[in-house]
């Protein structure tokens, strides 16, 4: 999997921006639309910690085959080396709605 190009697609949709990893971006055949497909996900049982926008992501896009996206919802389109973890953010403040559980502080040593 070296030679695959690896995507971070960032969009909006129903007042939340989205972060979506593909491995393939294109001009869709739909006039005015991208077409986003090979969507990765993390291996499901491959972490012991769950993620819950991933999860949530994975619930709406995890049998989609191929995504065609309105070219005015698509914020960015990055081809980057590795995948980092997931974000769902509110269209308007930019917040996160979906925040990671929080890990534990390192104990300190007496």
């Amino acid at each position: 999997m070296k030679g695959k190009k690896l995507f971070k697609v960032t969009f909006l949709s129903e007042g939340k921006t989205l972060e979506l990893y593909a491995r393939h971006v294109a001009s869709s055949s739909l006039w005015g639309f991208t077409e986003v497909g090979e969507i990765v996900f993390d291996q499901q049982g491959e972490s012991v910690v769950i993620d819950p926008t991933e999860e949530r992501l994975r619930e709406a896009f995890g049998n989609t085959r191929v995504l065609h996206l309105p070219i005015q919802c698509i914020v960015r389109v990055e081809e980057v080396q590795k995948r980092e973890p997931l974000v769902i953010r509110d269209a308007a403040s930019g917040e996160r709605v979906v925040t990671p559980f929080p890990i534990a502080p390192p104990l300190r040593k007496p």
